[in-house]
């Protein structure tokens, strides 16, 4: 078996691929790519079981068909220090040698039967398959992909929530200190559902999502999912548990708006928070037109104060937020001005763009910290 690929290319193709792949593994097949080449198209294959990712492209001067599994650490580290030429790859299908031709020199090592390298599970349930924008399910992973939980204490917290009914999906996380939903009707998928989807696979398909016209082929069971664009294919597993009524969490009634400067806000939030305690507290006292922000250190006798102009006609208020949490919220709102919707210090803080895009509905919340 033998066929010739671009360096560039293969490499791109390669470490799109080894997101999916752990870096300790109980099955040491999956410390490989699965190579498989038929009528000189080369698709690769990682996987870490529950979650396996494909590409695939065309190659020159193929000879043969065939399937081999190359060390995923090996290979990379070799494209990397390598400018972009031609390479040679010609495999001895009874021993797995595989010997790789370039401009200076070759590679010669054993990789292993790609027979060995587990297969996808096939489904015999009833499936729903649905096409939707690229740009707009990357914009719903990119909007809530932050706020996902990382400890287990709550696994169904560790991923995106989508939720799907005819004409829309509403996109969710939280780590039960701050909550984004997300919702884009833009986003059509002609059937109801819902679903966790992991963080891990959720940054791996926002990684190769085109922002484009192109669309993204979307075909759900009852516990996994494969999304399909024209170069790569991720079939992911779900979490499994029912996901928390969202919208409870989001407060109603908020007479209290704060119209301010997004980047004003977040740099000055940057700054004081650099003397708050360990707890993070970052107190926010509103007066009319200006918000002043404090923080303090008592242990180590630091403190910081610092005000800022923004629109407010509402009662004086001093309500208390988390340095860092306000730091991700604030930079994955994208727009210039935000409103800051609150009812009692004791209340989540609501956070949203002046002005919502076209066919979206952003909405942040953040829970307040005692004072």
């Amino acid at each position: 078996m033998k066929f010739v690929v671009s360096s560039k290319a293969l490499l791109s193709r390669l470490s799109a691929v080894s997101k999916v792949v752990n870096s300790k593994n109980a099955i040491a097949i999956l410390d490989y790519f699965l190579f498989d080449l038929e009528n000189g198209v080369l698709t690769v294959t990682g996987s870490d079981q529950e979650n396996t990712l494909t590409t695939h492209f065309e190659v020159e001067e193929a000879e043969g068909n065939g399937s081999f599994a190359i060390k995923v650490k090996n290979i990379l580290d070799v494209l990397k220090g390598m400018n972009d030429q031609n390479l040679s790859f010609e495999i001895n299908e009874e021993n797995y040698e595989i010997n790789i031709d370039y401009q200076n020199g070759n590679y010669n090592f054993v990789g292993l039967n790609g027979r060995d390298f587990p297969e996808k599970l096939v489904t015999e349930e009833e499936v729903k398959k649905f096409t939707l924008p690229a740009k707009d399910v990357l914009s719903g992973i990119s909007h809530t992909l932050f706020a996902v939980a990382t400890d287990d204490i709550r696994p169904v917290m560790m991923g995106v929530y989508w939720d799907l009914v005819p004409d829309k999906i509403t996109f969710v996380a939280s780590d039960m200190h701050k909550l984004v939903r997300y919702i884009n009707t833009n986003l059509k998928p002609d059937v109801t559902a819902s679903f966790v989807l992991p963080a891990k696979p959720a940054s791996i398909l926002e990684s190769f999502l085109p922002k484009n016209d192109e669309e993204v082929s979307v075909t759900i069971d009852s516990g996994s999912a494969t999304f399909k664009t024209a170069d790569f294919e991720l079939n992911c597993t779900f979490i499994k548990g029912r996901y928390p009524n969202y919208n409870s969490v989001i407060p109603q009634s908020n007479p209290y708006i704060v119209t301010i400067d997004r980047m004003c806000l977040l740099n000055a939030v940057k700054r004081v928070g650099v003397f708050a305690t360990v707890g993070g507290l970052v107190k926010f006292r509103l007066e009319p037109n200006n918000v002043i922000l404090t923080a303090e250190d008592i242990d180590v006798s630091t403190s910081a104060k610092e005000s800022i102009s923004c629109d407010y006609n509402g009662e004086p208020m001093e309500i208390g937020f988390h340095y860092a949490r306000m730091i991700e919220v604030l930079g994955n709102i994208d727009h210039d001005t935000i409103e800051v919707h609150l009812s009692d210090p004791s209340r989540p803080g609501v956070f949203t763009p002046l002005e919502q895009k076209e066919n979206e509905d952003n909405t942040i919340v953040i829970m307040p910290m005692i004072l």
